[in-house]
């Protein structure tokens, strides 16, 4: 499978309470790890026991080194992974006691990821499974669900972050196979896609199809940090998904809850063998 995404270096901040307008907090911590939407899914999904290619962009700075060798060290194919004359991304992430977050994303090369190159889109081809996020250029995103669609690819978006253009969206749509939203995403996803799934926290998560809408639980836990869950979600159901829908929701909700054990979402993806224990 391909994912074609984000990768950014996130900064973690731990506080009591999450700030209000206006207001400081102190933070009890502070650490700096490896994430981004496109880098979290595709290290979920090569964990989850897929073989994964990312094509992504990095800066030409340290960070751009280390968001590289975090996915190759993971067993992810960096081959498409470009780099660019300009910051990485970065992502800044308040965590508070209850494990709820806020985040502030500055894009840096991924804003100028494109598909204006061949080896990219043999990249894409060669996936049986793409996965795509909204961190990047909306135009990739379309061209790169194009390409994929052409080659008989199922072609799957975590519609996130929500906000972008309704034009490119139904555009989007029109190309996509299965979409994945969270509650807040799903009340601004208008389109009609095959197959839609929407994750609800601790409650799982919902697939409607033309065959009706199934509610999936996920197993007990109690979280230390949501952040990530929801990319390793979306990872392990896209790594799942040439096995049957079912089967890949149960093991993404309970990758979705193994997830929020872990602190940060660079890590925070729990190996096949985990997600199978968990199932019992």
């Amino acid at each position: 499978m391909c994912v074609v995404g984000s990768v950014n270096m996130d900064v973690i901040f731990a506080v009591e309470t999450l700030p209000r307008p206006g207001a400081t907090v102190l933070a009890s911590s502070v650490t700096q790890c490896p994430g981004g939407k496109g880098g979290n899914q595709a290290i979920a999904a090569a964990r989850a026991g897929a073989e994964v290619s990312a094509i992504a962009a990095v800066g030409d700075d340290a960070a751009g080194e280390a968001l590289r060798s975090h996915l190759a060290g993971n067993g992810v194919d960096v081959a498409g992974v470009i780099t660019l004359p300009v910051p990485s991304g970065t992502a800044g992430i308040v965590v508070d006691a209850h494990a709820e977050n806020v985040i502030v994303v500055a894009p840096g090369a991924n804003a100028h990821l494109s598909l204006n190159s061949a080896r990219l889109r043999d990249i894409i081809t060669a996936g049986e499974v793409v996965l795509l996020q909204l961190e990047i250029p909306i135009d990739t995103a379309v061209a790169a669900a194009r390409v994929a669609r052409a080659a008989g690819a199922t072609v799957m978006l975590n519609a996130s972050p929500a906000g972008a253009d309704p034009a490119a969206l139904a555009e989007l749509a029109e190309v996509t196979d299965v979409v994945i939203v969270n509650e807040t995403e799903a009340a601004q996803w208008h389109w009609q896609v095959p197959h839609l799934v929407t994750t609800l926290g601790s409650r799982g998560a919902s697939h409607r199809s033309a065959d009706g809408e199934t509610p999936v639980s996920a197993p007990e836990v109690e979280p230390v940090d949501t952040t990530g869950a929801g990319d390793v979600f979306a990872g392990v159901l896209a790594a799942g998904w040439p096995t049957g829908p079912a089967h890949a929701l149960r093991r993404a909700c309970a990758a979705g809850a193994l997830a929020t054990l872990v602190p940060g979402a660079g890590d925070c993806a729990p190996t096949d063998e985990a997600i199978e224990d968990a199932l019992g």
